[in-house]
């Protein structure tokens, strides 16, 4: 060839090949995605796309992104590859603290131009830096150990000052203070117009309330027009004997299982004429009290607990990836796992049908059945401090069980058909064919069912409570508006566990968890430790409610981002956050039980008028033993994948052995 064609034809494939860059520079924009607020040296998401001239993403872009002031994975690379006009990555890094600009520059690959006149030549040149596309993007980065102190106030503060709502609120408030500038008086301003307003404003948020509100209101016209001592004068008929006592009282505390104050109240007083006739401890009566009233309201899937569990499960899976998942299945997927609850109530039938007790327990039914004297010498008998006359019907009325029932069933059954209907709709709307219980009830509305169950369960208690004339109208109305004023401490508590999980949400606290926690904590075990933990929370608290909304928005994030990492399996990694999820409820119960300053304990004394502290002190070793099975048979093997229907028979057969070998009758039957 020669010469001055030659040079003729790289220049002008110099010329073509900066024509063609250009261009492409030109018609092309780079987006950068990030959060606003991240953790030093803790990873992040970060999304970079390449569009088009129409604003969308370029699919046939590809070339290398260099990255300014943040980096990719440990080894904090500056460098990657975009293909197909994007690149995700869940491992961003920044290393120091502040607030700070980080960039991305896309240099596209050179586009394939071929030089048939030179063969020779040498090829394409270098890209210059200039034919690259920038993008930015604001954040401010925070020491990672603050993410997790407005949880751990909470902790403290209740803990210290046995305050739930004034802990929770504490949190929050340190939380908004890391968020918006270290701030104390914005952080404290912004706890109500930002987290409890947009807590509130949640459409899902404001169901779980008006459920819970509405549920509340048809427990209150239930008790006060009779409807649940009429099921108590059903179960008193066995009642002949000290273990049909017994018996009588544990179906009692199991067929009230709508809310737990109720249960207490109503078991308590029902039943103590009866036990003390029969020559029952005080102590015992508690404790079937006791055992039924938590455990059945926390696990039955129609109960004052269900809005309250219902949310902050709800709100913790929107910040996984759980969150296409509907949080009324994920509850009732729960529920076998619930191994406290469940075995205390089991413990409690072999209690009360073996007639046999162990440790100090033994020890008053002893004493109540040789002496007749149903508590020991010096006690100081709690009485019943609360408003009784706002759960009890006056004396004049007639207790009708129906009065219950009916309104109950409303509740069930209208619930389940508003699961069903939704479900195939929604199945339906999406093509599907699969119309099996799983899958209709895992793609149903559940608030709009729940909402209708609680709506017409009032109207039903409302009119058969009227129509009886057993109240009237403004008498009914009161009962349902002292029904609705028993739970507003609750949805104060549960707005402002939306509020902290927000906060950890915003914080990344899961995220930190996990980078401390990598390699230290399988994630089979932590089941086992959200137990322990929420049991020291809920003994040193006396709150379950308060422990569950403390808890849940940690450790539900934290079970599906360790079962990542861990590299667990979709299957195992869902059955570790389901025990997760159970480990909060079972723990807070368990503590519950447990805790002298436990509302629910307290109440349980009182309304069976036995020595407060006898009460704590005979069920504790009955607690500890059912804890202990929980734990050994329940959590830990169930994580590891044995089936829950092996973990209950075999806790079944160890409290039944042990009740065989420890336990004894007492001897003045």
């Amino acid at each position: 060839m020669k010469p001055i064609p030659r040079i003729f034809n790289s220049c002008l494939f110099v010329l073509l090949f900066l024509t063609a860059v250009s261009g492409r520079v030109q018609s092309q924009a780079l987006q950068l995605h990030a959060p606003e607020l991240v953790l030093e040296e803790v990873h992040f998401t970060l999304r970079v796309t390449v569009l088009d001239a129409e604003g969308r993403r370029d699919t046939t872009a590809s070339g290398v992104l260099r990255l300014e002031g943040v980096g990719i994975g440990d080894q904090v690379l500056r460098e990657l590859r975009i293909e197909r006009g994007s690149v995700h990555s869940k491992e961003a890094v920044v290393t120091e603290s502040g607030d700070m600009q980080i960039a991305a520059t896309f240099f596209p690959d050179p586009p394939i131009v071929t030089d048939t006149a030179s063969p020779d030549s040498a090829g394409p040149p270098v890209l210059p830096d200039e034919a690259g596309v920038t993008a930015t993007h604001r954040l401010r980065s925070i020491p990672g150990i603050l993410s997790i102190l407005p949880p751990l106030l909470a902790i403290v503060l209740a803990l210290l000052l046995r305050q739930v709502v004034v802990s929770l609120f504490a949190g929050v408030w340190l939380g908004a203070v890391f968020v918006f500038g270290y701030d104390p008086f914005a952080g404290f301003l912004r706890v109500l117009d930002h987290y409890i307003i947009n807590a509130l404003a949640d459409p899902d948020h404001m169901s779980i309330i008006a459920f819970s509100m509405l549920f509340g209101g048809m427990v209150g016209v239930i008790s006060k027009s009779g409807g649940t001592l009429g099921i108590a004068d059903l179960l008193t008929r066995i009642a002949r004997r000290p273990r049909g006592g017994q018996i009588a009282t544990w179906l009692l505390g199991f067929t009230i299982f709508f809310d737990d104050y109720a249960n207490s109240l109503i078991v308590g007083n029902t039943m103590r004429p009866i036990t003390d006739r029969l020559r029952i401890s005080r102590e015992k009566l508690a404790f079937l009290v006791d055992a039924t009233a938590a455990p059945v309201t926390a696990v039955l899937f129609i109960s004052t607990w269900i809005g309250y569990e219902v949310g902050l499960i709800d709100a913790a899976m929107k910040q996984v990836d759980l969150a296409a998942h509907n949080a009324y299945a994920v509850f009732l997927d729960m529920l076998p796992y619930s191994f406290y609850p469940i075995l205390t109530l089991i413990f409690g039938f072999l209690i009360a049908s073996s007639d046999r007790d162990f440790g100090s327990m033994a020890k008053a039914e002893e004493r109540a059945r040789r002496s007749g004297r149903l508590y020991r010498e010096g006690a100081q008998l709690a009485t019943d401090l609360t408003d009784s006359s706002a759960v009890l019907p006056e004396e004049h009325v007639r207790p009708r069980w129906w009065n219950a029932v009916l309104p109950i069933l409303t509740v069930i059954l209208v619930a389940l058909g508003g699961l069903w209907v939704t479900g195939t709709e929604a199945v339906s709307a999406a093509g599907g064919t699969d119309f099996s219980i799983g899958n209709v009830i895992g793609q149903a509305d559940s608030y709009a069912a729940l909402l209708w169950a609680s709506l017409l369960s009032c109207v039903v208690a409302i009119a058969l409570a009227v129509g009886q004339r057993i109240l009237r109208i403004t008498e009914a109305m009161d009962a349902w508006f002292n029904g609705l004023k028993s739970m507003l401490l609750a949805m104060l508590i549960l707005t402002l566990a939306w509020s902290i999980g927000a906060i950890t949400a915003e914080l990344h606290t899961a995220d930190y968890l996990v980078q401390i926690l990598k390699g230290s904590l399988p994630p089979r075990w932590l089941p086992a430790t959200t137990f322990v933990v929420a049991a020291v929370i809920s003994f040193s608290t006396g709150t379950s409610w308060g422990t569950m909304g403390i808890m849940m928005p940690i450790v539900i994030p934290l079970s599906v981002v360790l079962g990542q990492d861990a590299g667990l399996a979709a299957d195992p990694a869902y059955t570790v956050t389901l025990g997760t999820i159970a480990s909060v409820l079972a723990g807070a119960v368990f503590g519950d039980h447990c805790s002298p300053i436990s509302d629910t304990t307290i109440l349980s004394s009182m309304a069976s008028a036995c020595d407060h502290i006898d009460h704590v002190r005979t069920q504790l070793p009955y607690a500890l033993l059912v804890g202990a099975v929980a734990v050994l048979v329940g959590l830990i093997p169930t994580a590891y994948g044995l089936s829950p229907v092996f973990s209950y028979v075999i806790g079944f057969l160890l409290l039944a052995g042990v009740l065989r070998w420890k336990g004894r009758r007492a001897s003045g039957d």
